[in-house]
């Protein structure tokens, strides 16, 4: 599976604003530890090795190529 880079989801703004609205009132190690869990079960939901490592690798990269 290629590593999607296109906007896909339909309302982009809701999702970032129930993220944020999770992440309220927690400390620093409690909302590290939420992505962490965020992120094993959606790597779970997408299930190819290929493509979550092509997102790792494009998530760490620096610069405007990932803006």
């Amino acid at each position: 599976m290629a590593l999607k880079l296109e906007p896909g989801l339909s309302d982009p703004d809701s999702f970032y604003e129930v993220v944020l609205t999770a992440h309220d009132g927690l400390t620093f190690e409690e909302s590290a530890a939420l992505n962490a869990r965020l992120i094993l079960i959606l790597a779970n939901q997408i299930g190819d090795q290929e493509t979550l490592t092509a997102a790792i690798e494009r998530a760490a990269k620096r610069g405007a190529e990932n803006d």
